[in-house]
């Protein structure tokens, strides 16, 4: 039988994974969240802010693993149980209850758990039943104002809240898109703000399974297994040509070519990308795609949920594989290097192990990876 086991890559709170040397730091390694087993395999939600990560249990326990308390490399368990669900942001933590969502200032943090009341406290129906963060007739937020209704009642099957917008996907399979639209990140064919809930059309008729929303960016996943991508693409998180990559690549081309300096060298930092540029193929680079684009994954593979972080994205596959593409400065591409890159690519990693991916978290700088393992394999692991 599968033990299900999470492991991360990437930027670790506000001590970031050593860029330069040792490449196996930059793989995907078994989350430890303060050297627990028990609770590192029975979490069953993630949720990573920039410098701590929320992990919630199975039996609604709330773990805090990072910058907590004013100190780094912490692991505090919040007492009482009966969490249903979170969200993160670097001042506030939301805590959904059966009852109510509180909302605690972060500076409250310590070793022995949260002090003091909430700065902000919600009450719900016992029998609601909505997709966190929508909650009752609209959604919270983990920044001021907390509770934002919505101007139309929307049966929600999904809310995804970015840096600056919100995507959301109704029981109908339609995608909605409001928020700041400066990047495109909207989908509706504008740079312009939305403030209320708007049907993307673009994507209209196409029955839709999932949805997520990075920084300035934003991914949707078709029942078919389709990826759709829309926004800014400035680190090539929409898996787009990327201007500012191809510059990278042509000065590393140009390096190998005036220093000698040996492949290996230079592609640990850039990996493919020379490769890339050395072809000399005239390509279109897009900075801002304000329409949702149809992206097409290695090996043809059908996609089945999708997750962004700040500047990344990473899918999971109908066959348990994963995707990341975008920008990987800290690791947070997990293939081994700090290179960036505008071209979906295959993590290896999972596939090598017999690991079958289930479940992917993007943090802004980071990523989190749940997988299936079998249990007469987890010594490989250091489990």
């Amino acid at each position: 039988m599968a033990t299900p086991v999470w492991f991360t890559f990437g930027f670790e709170g506000v001590g970031p994974v050593q860029k330069q040397q040792n490449s196996e730091a930059l793989r995907p390694r078994p989350l430890s969240l303060g050297g627990s087993e028990t609770s590192r395999q029975r979490l069953c939600k993630l949720r990573p802010s920039w410098s701590y990560t929320a992990a919630l249990t199975g039996d609604g326990y709330v773990i805090l693993s990072g910058f907590v308390g004013g100190s780094p490399q912490q692991s505090v368990c919040l007492p009482g149980g009966g969490c249903r669900d979170l969200l993160t942001s670097e001042k506030y933590l939301l805590l959904l209850y059966k009852d109510r969502v509180e909302c605690w200032d972060t500076g409250s943090l310590g070793s022995a758990g949260l002090h003091g009341e909430p700065v902000w406290k919600m009450e719900l129906s016992e029998d609601e039943d909505s997709a966190f963060p929508a909650v009752s007739t609209g959604y919270v937020s983990p920044k001021p104002p907390f509770f934002k209704a919505f101007p139309h009642q929307l049966r929600v099957c999904k809310l995804a809240l970015g840096g600056e917008h919100a995507l959301l996907l109704s029981s109908q399979w339609t995608v909605y898109a409001w928020g700041s639209g400066r990047h495109g990140q909207l989908g509706h064919g504008g740079l312009e703000d939305v403030l209320e809930p708007r049907t993307v059309e673009a994507l209209h008729g196409v029955l839709m399974g999932d949805v997520a929303a990075g920084g300035w960016h934003s991914v949707s996943v078709s029942e078919a297994g389709d990826i759709y991508v829309w926004g800014w693409n400035e680190s090539g998180q929409l898996g787009l040509p990327c201007k500012r990559l191809a510059r990278v690549t042509e000065r590393t081309a140009l390096l190998k070519e005036e220093t000698g300096v040996g492949s290996n060298a230079v592609e640990s930092s850039h990996g493919e990308e020379a490769q890339k540029a050395s072809e000399n193929i005239s390509v279109e680079f897009i900075s801002i795609q304000a329409f949702p684009a149809l992206l097409d994954l290695p090996e043809g593979a059908a996609a089945h949920k999708a997750s962004c972080g700040s500047r990344h994205t990473a899918v999971v596959t109908r066959n348990g594989s994963l995707c990341t593409w975008g920008w990987g400065s800290y690791g947070q591409l997990g293939h081994g290097n700090t290179a960036s890159s505008d071209q979906p690519k295959l993590l290896k990693y999972f596939s090598q192990h017999q690991l079958h991916v289930q479940d992917v978290v993007c943090g802004t700088w980071s990523t989190f990876v749940l997988c299936h393992l079998k249990e007469n394999e987890p010594r490989q692991f250091g489990l």
